[in-house]
């Protein structure tokens, strides 16, 4: 039986299903051992150095800095574009921080595979000092 490598729309599902769902293992088995989050792109509060959290361990801190401080999290996706072993997903994140203070995120997250089922980069593009409330 030949078995199916995801795309990286399916990934990408799989990685907005698991961080909304606040199922860290889940979220972090997704990505390969040398893979790079940018979330946002560039500096930012997040990533002061706007170089990204390169590898897992870094990953985890992400998820457990960002993620994990987040009560609720869905993603609506507008738009998706598949290209070879990346997707653009064009989107708002809405978040429930604690304390109840809902906002949203507007943005086109993009996600690259590394070919053998697991995500080697998700950038995300969207203006920090710009979350709608």
């Amino acid at each position: 039986m030949e078995s199916t490598v995801p795309t990286a729309r399916d990934l990408a599902r799989r990685s907005q299903a698991a961080a909304g769902a606040k199922d860290r293992e889940s979220w972090l088995a997704l990505f390969a051992e040398d893979a790079v989050v940018e979330d946002p792109v560039g500096p930012s509060p997040l990533c002061p150095d706007g170089r990204g959290h390169h590898g897992a361990e870094a990953i985890a801190g992400f998820y457990d800095t960002v993620i994990g401080q987040v009560d609720r999290m869905h993603f609506a996706i507008e738009r998706s574009y598949l290209c070879g072993d990346e997707v653009a997903d064009v989107g708002t994140i809405h978040l429930t921080m604690p304390g109840g203070h809902a906002t949203q995120v507007h943005g086109v997250f993009t996600y690259r595979t590394d070919g053998a089922g697991r995500i080697a980069a998700l950038r995300a593009y969207w203006e920090f000092d710009s979350p709608a409330a």
